[in-house]
């Protein structure tokens, strides 16, 4: 089987490359293609390097499924006709909520993905959304979910690799007393957090949130009450989030940790003692997502808190990209 990448020299692009090298999919043939400054650069894959291709002159025919990684304005313009050509499964926002594209967790939805050919297109949920929702799933299955309140610690590399290079450059500022500048935030990301991830939407959400409660609803349950708000935080790299859910049967604590225990992706560290818990440090490079901080709610007998941390380039983007490949393939791919 031939893949793409578009986007392939971004965060996301380069991590699904290094997903791919360790995948079991069978590729013949791997493209990178980028934009026009990128044309002609080399990527190492399998002990070859890869010519990296312009979007301008690339061929969509070339490849049987494309990962787009390269945002919502290219999605929106090259996707509807790269899916007439090849199998695309877009990591940005921009075809999530269109009821004709499945927009799946593997772990969580995988039967959505036999609705794939109504137009060719596999969405990819939000960084926040995979992390959260693969922690939720085993839980509503037992317990049936009737509300969710969540608060984000969304690290700088969700804004890519700018952002990333912006909080480095600031952090070298304040620690030598220079003036701060901030290009690719509202505020100072230096030692300070801002309360603001994308655009302002109704009611004073803002599209990161209003993203969380939507995407939650389709992959998981239309039913489920949700509440977000999404902070970034000067961190590089990982998602952390305290979630609080509220069930409609009683739980009990020792089960819900054998649940999530069991649950696929997911790891409890919960060792109720000094470092007895995860961290976005900890979860960097790792395939999982932890659970930490398992407790009662002391003000809702029905509820719980947990605090939720997993690479959000992994995880939260490539790793579930590579993995809705896998699973497409494997169940429905020439059937």
């Amino acid at each position: 089987m031939n893949l793409a990448i578009i986007g392939a020299t971004g965060n996301v692009g380069r991590k699904t490359i290094e997903i791919l090298e360790k995948s079991k999919i069978k590729i013949s043939k791997l493209f990178l293609v980028a934009s026009e400054r990128s044309e002609g650069k080399k990527i190492k894959f399998k002990g070859n390097e890869i010519k990296i291709q312009s979007l301008e002159k690339y061929d969509f025919s070339s490849a049987e499924i494309t990962f787009f990684s390269a945002g919502s304005k290219i999605a929106e313009k090259w996707v509807p006709n790269a899916s007439k050509k090849t199998i695309v499964i877009d990591n940005s926002k921009f075809f999530r909520m269109d009821k004709d594209v499945p927009l799946v967790v593997p772990e969580v939805n995988p039967e959505q993905l036999a609705m794939y050919k109504k137009k060719n297109i596999i969405a990819n949920a939000n960084c926040s959304t995979i992390q959260m929702v693969l922690v939720l799933k085993p839980l509503h299955d037992h317990f049936n979910i009737k509300r969710v309140v969540v608060s984000t610690y969304q690290s700088v590399s969700g804004g890519g690799k700018a952002s990333m290079d912006e909080l480095i450059s600031q952090s070298k500022d304040y620690l030598s007393g220079k003036k701060i500048e901030s290009k690719n935030f509202t505020k100072q990301i230096a030692f300070n957090l801002i309360p603001h991830i994308d655009e302002f939407v109704d009611e004073g959400y803002t599209k990161e949130e209003w993203k969380m409660e939507n995407e939650t609803k389709k992959i998981l349950d239309p039913k489920i009450k949700m509440t977000a708000t999404c902070v970034r935080v000067p961190v590089m790299v990982s998602h952390s989030e305290s979630i609080n859910v509220e069930f409609e049967k009683n739980f009990d604590i020792k089960k819900v940790k054998e649940i999530l225990s069991s649950a696929a992706g997911c790891k409890v560290v919960d060792e109720r003692k000094n470092a007895g818990y995860t961290t976005p440090v900890e979860a960097e490079n790792s395939y999982l997502t932890f659970i930490s901080r398992i407790r009662k709610d002391n003000s809702n007998d029905k509820a719980l808190n947990m605090w939720v941390v997993s690479d959000n380039l992994l995880k939260g983007a490539a790793l579930n990209t590579v993995q809705i490949a896998e699973r497409l393939i494997k169940d429905y791919y020439g059937k």
